[in-house]
């Protein structure tokens, strides 16, 4: 089963960063493959939000679209994807924002997925992988036009 990780010092703060990635309605605007994004459910509970969404993602003319659902948990800087419907088996994801001593904080990636079918497997795999090794680098850049330079600087 296709796997990525990564950890990504970034100079925002871990509640920025939050924010950014919580923001899933702006995927489309800088998030690599990913063509349009609708939530159609959020619940707030005790500080949880809970978000049922739908991502299309596409590369030439493969396109694709698939139901998560979205734990957002800002009192522990965590945010879980889970699959629910779609093109694959299964796919999870998970975002950790860990503060840094001086500023800035520490971005953890993780996704583990596994496509239903291995033709589209096949098709897609490679370019899912180029995409997921991009998106540490997308959200970045997205705070830094969202936040400033300067803030994540000082």
């Amino acid at each position: 089963m296709p796997q990525y990780e990564t950890t990504r010092r970034v100079a925002h703060s871990p509640e920025h960063m939050f924010a950014l990635v919580a923001d899933v309605e702006q995927y489309p605007q800088f998030l690599p493959m990913c063509e349009a994004l609708s939530v159609r459910s959020r619940r707030e509970r005790e500080g949880i939000t809970l978000l049922v969404a739908d991502m299309t993602v596409g590369y030439k003319a493969i396109r694709e679209t698939f139901t998560s659902q979205v734990v957002l948990r800002p009192d522990k800087n965590l945010i879980d994807v889970r699959y629910v419907d779609g093109p694959f088996r299964h796919l999870e994801n998970r975002w950790t924002f860990e503060p840094k001593e001086g500023g800035g904080c520490l971005v953890h990636f993780h996704i583990d997925y596994e496509f239903k079918s291995r033709i589209l497997g096949a098709l897609m795999g490679a370019m899912f992988d180029r995409a997921f090794r991009k998106f540490a680098e997308a959200f970045e850049k997205r705070a830094d036009e969202v936040y400033g330079r300067q803030a994540a600087t000082s």
